[in-house]
């Protein structure tokens, strides 16, 4: 079988290991506190430009969620969040694990917007019995969304006006932010993330590495013992150069952006076939996920080979499903895919 049903699937990126294998028995301090971490941190702050941010490696994105959130709101707050993100529906609870409410809000695109984020915040504000009630401490959105739409560079710097406005701290969960920034209609750069978000992460785990986050901390608020935060939470890993290998590797000659363009120019080429066959599409496709609706007669026959997600969603006689690109996706199975497309009648 051939799997199209997520972006983690395969190893990682030859030239990742290659560095593993160049430098594995090479000794190096650990805890992440060695000299090839540093080099990777500075390669990182060196596209996001913001003088005074801090850079913290860890493992994956659900421990990176928990971890974030838990080290900034205080024990009453809450984290506001759209209905469908990543720590309100696919993390078992980890926020809640910690003590903290996840406050879901409607999105029909997985998107959050600045004028939501205000309604809440009045809200609970002119709410009579508001010291009764989880107060809202931050807010929570990934990029692309869950639903594989991807924030405008405008909808992110209102974003971050309305919550400077209420002291709202912003984290941006990046977990496939190098498919936001290659989408044909980004219109960001790293520099613009770290100028409007009081943390975010690159995901390495899904963008061609064998696993890692990169954590960036541009407010000096929420930098002071931040490495306490990720040792409880179970994410200092001893090992760390292992972690900054990769960043090292995946931030060196822009080999991030370009796998995760590669990635997007397949979905690119997939959606056009589908969008040529007159599929509908759930969201928007703006990036390496897509959410077709497939004829169920289709879906049966390419089901023989490929393998997508089920979305749980019916409509006319069409199952919805999703289907993944990855920086790492194969040429042969990427031509395998597009192919049996083209067959469908």
């Amino acid at each position: 079988m051939i799997h199209f049903e997520c972006d983690y699937l395969e190893g990682c990126h030859e030239k990742i290991m290659n560095a593993f294998v160049a430098t594995n028995m090479e000794q190096t301090c650990g805890y992440g506190e060695d000299e090839i971490c540093a080099k990777a941190k500075k390669l990182i702050l060196a596209q996001c430009k913001r003088e005074g941010a801090e850079v913290h490696f860890l493992v994956g994105g659900t421990q990176t969620n928990m971890t974030v959130i838990a080290s900034i709101l205080k024990s009453y707050q809450g984290v506001l969040s759209a209905v469908t993100g990543h720590i309100n529906v696919h993390e078992t609870g980890a926020i809640e694990s910690t003590g903290h409410k996840v406050l879901a809000l409607p999105s029909a695109t997985g998107k959050l917007s600045a004028a939501q984020i205000k309604e809440a915040m009045e809200t609970h504000r002119k709410d009579p019995a508001h010291e009764h009630v989880v107060q809202p401490g931050m807010v929570y959105i990934s990029n692309p969304t869950e639903n594989g739409t991807i924030y405008k560079k405008n909808e992110l710097q209102e974003l971050h006006e309305v919550c400077a406005s209420y002291e709202l701290p912003l984290f941006l969960d990046g977990a496939r932010l190098g498919y936001a920034l290659t989408a044909k209609e980004n219109d960001m750069t790293l520099e613009d993330i770290a100028a409007f978000c009081d943390v975010f992460y690159i995901g390495g785990t899904k963008v061609g590495a064998m696993f890692g986050e990169a954590v960036v901390i541009t407010n000096e608020k929420y930098q002071k013992d931040f490495r306490y935060s990720i040792k409880q939470k179970g994410g200092m890993f001893a090992k760390g150069r292992m972690l900054g290998l990769q960043f090292e590797t995946l931030f060196t000659e822009d080999l991030y952006l370009t796998i995760a363009g590669e990635a997007i120019r397949k979905a690119e080429v997939i959606c056009e076939i589908l969008q040529e066959k007159g599929c509908q599409f759930l969201y928007p496709p703006q990036s390496n996920q897509l959410f077709p609706l497939l004829p169920k007669r289709w879906l049966k026959q390419l089901q023989e080979t490929f393998v997508f997600e089920p979305w749980g969603i019916e409509k006319d006689e069409c199952s919805a499903v999703r289907i993944c690109t990855s920086a790492l996706t194969s040429q042969d199975n990427f031509e395998a895919l597009t192919g049996a497309l083209k067959a469908l009648v």
